[in-house]
């Protein structure tokens, strides 16, 4: 009897998994072409130096996500792990404030971040744990489609440090939470967001070895994570600034869709009110 409801409630997981995912396609068009917009089991990587907007980018994210449908939004769940320590719960809520306008009143916020969960991580160990630990929530919350983590490289120079002369040691947790991120998006049917900064200058040696693709979108660029999170990316958007005289900033973003090498560029300010294209 044990092991029918074992079954049973398996069947009704798989269901749930299966069917309970909304579509992510509206997303953002702005930065995904029509053909290049992530599905079920892409992994996004928002990568650029700090301050050039990948946080902020988040919350826009978020609030399309959790908003209802009335207003533009998509009605589906985000789970958030901060290893940045970055997040800031009230930027988020004056941004949904400003996109709901008249209807924003405290108990409907409320009411919409329930669709919003929040983990912070202070260690590559820990991250790797908490994901391990996520499958069940996963089946709990059909309405969960966006995973994101800002960001994979938070522990990149700790766990260098740690893994002294030995590359696998320095790389093996992210590997491992690597290894178990793609069984999260592909069996649970998400799609991750991920930020990673700039924290090495470009080499000939690397150039070399580039995809053709992110050094069109940006010749700067040089990977330094381990190389299965490499193989994972099926999106790269490449965040920059510029600084005007007058003191005004210029935001842009270059998305590159990894497998058909497809680039689509865009300016974007960020406001009080959050990003705007």
């Amino acid at each position: 009897m044990t092991d029918g409801l074992a079954k049973s409630e398996s069947g009704a997981q798989l269901i749930a998994r299966l069917e309970g995912r909304s579509s992510l396609k509206t997303l953002e068009p702005c930065l995904f072409a029509e053909e290049g917009y992530p599905i079920y089991g892409d992994v996004v990587e928002f990568h650029g130096p700090e301050g050039t907007g990948k946080t902020e980018m988040l919350y826009h994210l978020i609030a399309r996500c959790i908003l209802p449908k009335s207003v533009g939004g998509l009605e589906v769940g985000v789970l958030f792990i901060d290893t940045d320590f970055h997040f800031d719960m009230l930027r988020l809520v004056t941004i949904l404030e400003y996109r709901l306008l008249s209807q924003g009143t405290e108990a409907t916020i409320k009411l919409y971040l329930e669709r919003f969960f929040l983990i912070n991580c202070h260690s590559s160990s820990q991250l790797l744990l908490t994901l391990y630990s996520l499958e069940n929530m996963f089946y709990s919350h059909p309405s969960l489609s966006l995973l994101i983590i800002d960001s994979m490289s938070a522990f990149y120079w700790i766990d260098r440090a740690s893994g002294g002369e030995s590359l696998s040691l320095q790389e093996a947790n992210l590997k491992r939470c690597v290894q178990f991120l793609k069984k999260l998006v592909k069996e649970h049917r998400l799609v991750l967001f991920a930020t990673t900064q700039s924290l090495m200058q470009k080499s000939l040696s690397f150039v070399e070895s580039s995809e053709k693709s992110d050094r069109d979108a940006d010749p700067d660029y040089r990977p330094f994570l381990c190389k299965s999170w490499q193989q994972l990316i099926t999106h790269r958007i490449f965040f920059s600034k510029q600084s005007h005289p007058d003191g005004t900033k210029a935001f842009s973003v270059t998305a590159c869709h990894i497998q058909n090498n497809h680039i689509v560029k865009r300016p974007f300010s960020i406001t009080e009110h959050g990003i705007q294209f």
